[in-house]
């Protein structure tokens, strides 16, 4: 199955997604409630839905307002250095260990609202990261059972501000600027995906610029190796955010220069198989004015 998480006149709700149409489950039955925490937590109530669905009426998925798919996670971990060629590009060492850090809520936003360049800094920089939610949550999950606990795939653009991220060891400031991860719209099962999400083209561009382009194939450490290392230290729990790394072709690396994210521009993250995930570039200034003038 194919989610959407949109707005609507009567507020946010869950959508499945055929095609270029849309059915709202959360018309159909209020449990669903207004992001995929309901389906997460009530498995089989899509299924007990399904003939609804077919008789339902449904509206162009251009009309609906993405959301964030789930609209107050839990935990967002992420994944650095999980492409090889994203490594050397950036000058490290192969890890022996994943990578990984946090992010807070305010750093995310859904896909279509602006991704905000700070004032303090011109070096905003993108990167295509395929997303997992948890579903079925847990601690000392085996490689074996770990892809029982997806719930979805989606799409992450990584907004980094990289002299941010470079003032110390740790990545926190460079990957929290607020309204610069941009998650969605569309979240898709795994049953409707290659096991553990390998094998789908991932990209990046502005305009007819490509910036990235390789395969989730290429992940050092795939979702069954993520799921069961990030377990062995937290507790996974239903809802929680979970981001797979990027490939490279990320703006710091360009040669001759740096290829920064600049407003008025659009950059696109797509991935084969769950879609597109656009953000116009906007300044902070001008994201205050805007919210100044509502």
């Amino acid at each position: 199955m194919k989610y959407l998480v949109g707005e609507t006149s009567e507020g946010t709700a869950v959508f499945a997604v055929d095609g270029e149409n849309a059915v709202n489950l959360t018309s159909l039955d209020p449990a669903v409630g207004p992001d995929l925490m309901g389906l997460i937590c009530t498995p089989g109530l899509v299924d007990s839905l399904s003939e609804k669905i077919v008789a339902s009426e449904s509206v162009p998925v251009s009309s609906v307002t993405p959301a964030l798919p789930v609209a107050l996670p839990g935990t967002i971990i992420c994944m650095g250095l999980n492409y090889t060629d994203h490594i050397k590009e950036g000058g490290y060492d192969i890890p022996k260990y994943p990578a990984l850090f946090m992010r807070g809520k305010n750093s995310i936003m859904a896909a279509g609202q602006p991704m905000v360049r700070p004032s303090c800094s011109e070096q905003l920089d993108y990167e295509a990261e395929l997303m997992l939610i948890v579903g079925k949550g847990g601690r000392h999950i085996s490689e074996k059972n770990a892809l029982d606990h997806v719930f979805g795939y989606t799409v992450f653009n990584d907004g980094s501000v990289r002299n941010y991220q470079r003032k110390t060891h740790q990545w926190t400031p460079g990957k929290n600027f607020d309204d610069t991860g941009a998650v969605g719209p569309f979240t898709v099962t795994p049953d409707e995906l290659p096991e553990g999400a390998s094998g789908l083209k991932i990209e990046s561009r502005v305009g007819d610029e490509i910036l990235q382009s390789s395969n989730t194939a290429n992940m050092i450490w795939g979702v069954r190796q993520v799921i069961a290392t990030i377990s062995e230290y937290t507790t996974l729990e239903p809802g929680d955010l979970i981001a797979l790394g990027t490939p490279p072709g990320v703006g710091h690396a360009k040669k001759p220069n740096p290829r920064w994210l600049k407003p008025g521009e659009t950059v696109e993250i797509e991935i084969e198989g769950i879609g597109v995930c656009a953000s116009p570039i906007v300044d902070e200034k001008e994201a205050k004015s805007k919210v100044a003038a509502a």
